[in-house]
This record gives C-alpha cells, sequence and structure tokens, in this order.
C-alpha cells in the first residue's frame, strides 16, 4: 500500500501524548480524495498519512483541490504541535519506504523540531510602487553604437534602483517586526510596482504582538500596500528532505 505524506510531527503532541507503535485513524478530518487520515508512528515521530491506491483511474495525477486538502490536514496537525510539512504531492510507495526515509533524515528532523517548535509562520506581501522613471522604447538589438548601450546603461540603473529600494523596504521591515528568522524574494509586476513576499518566522505567543506591529506598519508606509496572512506552519523554514529513500513526488 502507498502512503500521501502531509507532515512529520512529534507521537507527544498526538493521541493525548500516549506513544503507539501502529497507525491509527485521526478523528474528524479527510485527506486527499476524502481518504482517512492515519498517523503513522516512527520513534519519537509520527508521519500522518492517508492511504493511496496508484492502481485506481487517475491515480499518478493529483487534482488542483489536492492542493487544500494537504494544506488542510497540515494545517489542522499545526493546531496541535510542530509540523514539519512534506512537499505537496509526495508519496511513499510502501511501509518499508516511509521509515526508511525517517530513519535516514531522523537527525535533520529532529534538530528542525526543535528549532521550530513554538513556532509560526506569518507572511506579509508588500506591494511597493516603481520608483524607477518611465522607460522609452527599447532601442532593438540591431541597433549598434551609442543609443543601444545607453539603453543597456538606463536598463542596468533602473534594476539597480529597485533592487535598493527593495532592499531598504525589506531591512525597515526586519527592524519593525524582528523575526526570528524571515525569507524574502522581490519580482516586479506588469503593472510596474514591485511585490515583496515575506515570510517571517515568530514566537507563537507572539502572534498578537506581530499583529499590533502589522497595524502600526500600515499607518506608517503611506507608500506601501499590504497584505498579511497567518498564522501558518513554517513552511517557509523547513529543510527538503536531503537524502530520500523510495520517495515518489507525484507532479502537482
Amino acid at each position: 500500500m502507498a502512503w500521501y505524506a502531509y507532515c512529520l510531527t512529534e507521537q507527544q503532541s498526538l493521541n493525548n501524548g500516549v506513544r503507539t507503535r501502529r497507525p491509527f485513524v485521526l478523528e474528524g478530518i479527510q485527506g486527499v480524495n476524502g481518504a482517512p487520515v492515519l498517523s503513522y508512528p516512527s520513534g519519537e515521530f509520527a508521519v500522518i498519512v492517508s492511504e493511496y491506491d496508484r492502481t485506481a483511474e487517475g491515480g499518478d495525477k493529483l487534482e488542483d483541490k489536492t492542493v487544500l486538502e494537504h494544506a488542510r490536514v497540515v494545517s489542522v496537525c499545526f493546531r496541535h504541535g510542530t509540523v514539519l510539512p512534506f512537499r505537496f504531492g509526495t508519496i511513499f510507495d510502501s511501509d518499508e519506504a516511509l521509515r526508511q526515509a525517517v530513519r535516514t533524515n531522523r537527525r535533520a528532523f529532529g534538530m528542525s523540531v526543535a528549532r521550530l517548535r513554538g513556532k509560526a509562520e506569518m507572511h506579509l506581501k508588500v506591494l511597493l510602487d516603481d520608483c524607477c522613471r518611465e522607460q522609452g522604447t527599447p532601442v532593438p538589438m540591431d541597433r549598434v553604437g551609442k543609443e543601444y548601450l545607453s539603453s543597456l546603461r538606463e536598463s542596468a540603473t533602473r534594476q539597480r534602483e529597485r533592487q535598493t529600494k527593495a532592499r531598504a523596504v525589506s531591512v525597515q521591515m526586519h527592524r519593525m517586526f524582528s523575526p526570528l528568522d524571515e525569507e524574502i524574494s522581490c519580482r516586479r509586476m506588469d503593472s510596474g510596482k514591485m511585490l515583496l513576499d515575506i515570510a517571517h518566522l515568530i514566537d507563537h505567543k507572539g502572534i498578537e504582538r506581530y499583529q499590533n506591529k502589522y497595524s502600526s506598519a500600515s499607518q506608517q508606509l503611506k507608500d506601501c500596500h499590504m497584505q498579511l496572512s497567518g498564522p501558518w506552519p513554517p513552511y517557509h523554514f523547513v529543510q527538503r528532505l536531503t537524502r530520500p529513500a523510495h520517495v515518489h513526488a507525484v507532479p502537482a
């Protein structure tokens, strides 16, 4: 029997802290394709899984709704304790493949759980007006000489200006929110605005304080449009499997 994997957690956070040796059903939650969700014990850890039938029609193709089903299971487990989410579409082909993956990565899992225990992820989207002047008509590549070289210099200058503004705003966000850790990406939108995508790792007890800081930041940064979501499981701060053992990942 194959197993669809959602996340890894500590056994003590499930079943009233009682450690078990056999898989058991987690009541009140459905997984991928409406399947029951089980806790599969492995030492101090438990892998949250559902049975997955590859021989069924469409068994090797996951639907879009599966992303939401996957996230819902991880979120429910996150309410009870620390979770290490698996990448969407992770399927173990057998009991032995699942156990081997945990054995192989037990030390890394243990370190990640210790680092993320009691932590939550907050997600900020910050939309910035483009700080650069409007660009004229691009000079074709087949045009040579001063005009083409000037166009290249202007493009490079605009890119540096955008990077400088994005860096300044990200530093300001860090100072205002003081996260334990952060992951930041930046991209330019078709509209010419820039989008900063920021994930902050914070202490779960500090969620209300973080939300208050967000309210203050929204009022102070008038030239930014900010959106907050969370708390979430620490998706951006979980190390991926570095030595997977017989894991089959179905494309999303």
